[in-house]
């Protein structure tokens, strides 16, 4: 198989990621990812079966809506394994403190990709947040944060992760950004997951 078509293959994944997850195409999402693979998001971290257990739980049965945009995706190749990194933004709507709110969240999807018999599919996705901004529907109506949690979350996902803690989630608080050592510490497993 070309490289090119190994490029595809993978650009093929990261977008079904998106339509499959936000519309509860839980069967198809599934093939997305290797048996044993793993999912990190500021509500969970863990195994991708479970991920998708917990998404389809949420997507069944919550009030909240998020769904997923994507943008450029740029490939590292080397063999049978990849590291994929696509722009996207998280758009969630939720009420915090009585008050209807759409947060979004702009950073990449950062894959670590693997070709296990001929098949290519995610073996990690780790999210890097940049920026967040949260917008009341009505503008004449602001919730009230409780500060503490408000800064205790780091900036690039600190609403995203406010909106969370007020529906119960565990929120991580030491996800990667746009700069710091959690973001450069995910550059150096990815090159050496390509063997650089």
């Amino acid at each position: 198989m070309s490289e090119a078509q190994d490029r595809q293959d993978i650009r093929d994944i990261v977008e079904s990621w998106v339509i499959w997850r936000d519309s509860g195409d839980w069967e198809n999402f599934r093939t997305c990812w290797h048996e044993g693979a793993v999912m990190n998001a500021t509500w969970f971290q863990g195994d991708a079966g479970q991920f998708i257990a917990n998404a389809a739980k949420a997507f069944a049965s919550s009030n909240s809506v998020s769904v997923h945009f994507l943008g450029g995706t740029s490939i590292a190749l080397k063999g049978a394994r990849a590291v994929a990194q696509t722009k996207m933004m998280i758009s969630s709507r939720d009420e915090v403190d009585g008050c209807p709110c759409d947060v979004v969240c702009s950073g990449r999807f950062y894959d670590f990709f693997e070709k296990r018999n001929g098949r290519w599919a995610i073996a990690e996705r780790q999210p890097i947040y940049e920026k967040d901004r949260l917008d009341p529907l009505d503008p004449a109506k602001m919730p009230k944060f409780d500060q503490e949690v408000f800064n205790s979350i780091p900036s690039g996902y600190r609403h995203l992760g406010y909106i969370q803690v007020k529906r119960g989630l565990p929120v991580k608080r030491n996800m990667p950004g746009l700069r710091g050592p959690e973001v450069e510490a995910l550059y150096a497993r990815g090159k050496a997951w390509l063997g650089e």
